[in-house]
């Protein structure tokens, strides 16, 4: 294991400048990828998710709550309105 952290800190060193913005906009990408697609959803809780994508991105459980979230919103709404109809109905 100690060998595997040598090698991965010795290539994190010998890293150039374009390998590193690469690797954070990445990162950044993937790390607030649950308020970009609240965003493409067009979630009306978008300001709610962006908020807590911030510390939601430190826990791998959070963070894909909130995925399910940004992109079963409008699902859950388009669900609820079936089930009333079908309340009215009966």
């Amino acid at each position: 294991m100690s060998d595997f952290i040598n090698q991965f800190s010795q290539a994190w060193q010998q890293a150039d400048a374009p390998f590193l913005v690469v690797f954070v906009l990445l990162f950044l990408l993937v790390y607030f990828l649950p308020a970009l697609l609240a965003v493409f959803f067009n979630r009306r809780h978008l300001a709610k998710i962006a908020v807590l994508n911030i510390p939601a991105g430190f826990s791998l459980i959070a963070w894909g709550a909130l995925m399910v979230w940004a992109v079963t919103g409008k699902a859950g709404e388009y669900i609820q309105q079936k089930l009333a109809q079908r309340g009215t109905t009966a």
